[in-house]
């Protein structure tokens, strides 16, 4: 692992990972961005106002959506092919960013979060889903387990993922008022492990960690990944199972408009009044 001037650890290869999407753009949208689109429209819906300047960060491919032709001026922020992770775009000049499957590629989260925050103007909002959680946990334990059994070794194949709690938290730290973060969860059936992977390879995501491993797979380690795979995570019918968690997160740059938190000591209600006025109902 390498770090970058600014002492984040550089996880992925982002010239590789830019290669990869530019060739799944080509074919249509997968599931998962499918969902993701469809959940964001429904999410921007719930929101009671109006939004004029507006940018897709970084989503593979480009954000493809019918509900941006609702907005006055939307824009393509463009992803880095290096691992300085700048964002380009001017401080408060965004009024919303939105961003579909592409956080979780990303090296430096806080610092760019950070950079998007300064992007907003005061009460714009950050609305944007990434992959997370337990993600493809059954192919990771299912690869762990053929190599150490036919290689001896583990090596990395399937990129860490965040922490529900871990973005939340994130979001607070990069100065994000009213953050909040929920999890979609998503279980694909599939034929084999290798239809999941060749899945992956479509959606421009398969391994594009630094320290992956350079030289092909052994035949004998991949059959026998597909072998656990199917012991440990396979249906009475024999199709496998695959999670992937998407994680949606959203936070407001702060305005005086917005709701505060009280401060510590000055409620006027007690919680022992409470308790006893619900224990009389």
């Amino acid at each position: 692992m390498t770090t970058n001037p600014n002492s984040a650890p550089i996880l992925f290869d982002r010239a590789l990972l830019a290669a990869r999407q530019r060739r799944a753009a080509r074919a249509p949208e997968t599931f998962l961005m499918e969902r993701v689109v469809e959940d964001m429209g429904d999410r921007l819906l719930a929101v009671n106002r109006s939004f004029a300047d507006v940018a897709d960060i970084w989503s593979p491919g480009g954000l493809r959506a019918p509900f941006v032709d609702r907005f006055a001026k939307f824009s393509h922020v463009v992803a880095p092919e290096t691992a300085r992770e700048e964002l380009g775009v001017a401080p408060q000049s965004l009024d919303l960013a939105l961003s579909a499957l592409a956080f979780q590629f990303v090296n430096d989260l806080p610092g760019v979060l950070a950079q998007i925050r300064r992007s907003l103007r005061p009460d714009g909002l950050l609305l944007a889903a990434m992959i997370g959680g337990d993600s493809l946990t059954e192919l990771r334990q299912a690869f762990a387990a053929a190599e150490a059994e036919c290689e001896g070794g583990v090596s990395p194949r399937v990129a860490p993922f965040a922490d529900l709690r871990d973005i939340g938290g994130l979001l607070q730290r990069t100065g994000f008022a009213l953050p909040v973060s929920d999890v979609d969860r998503v279980v694909v059936r599939y034929a084999n492990a290798f239809s999941l992977m060749q899945d992956i390879r479509r959606m421009g995501a398969a391994n594009s960690l630094i320290e992956r491993r350079r030289t092909p797979t052994r035949r004998s380690t991949l059959l026998r990944m597909a072998e656990i795979y199917a012991e440990r995570f396979a249906d009475p019918d024999g199709r496998i199972r695959a999670t992937f968690d998407i994680i949606w997160l959203s936070g407001w740059a702060p305005h005086e408009s917005q709701q505060k938190p009280l401060k510590p000591g000055s409620a006027t209600a007690r919680l022992e009044d409470a308790v006893k006025r619900g224990t009389k109902a």
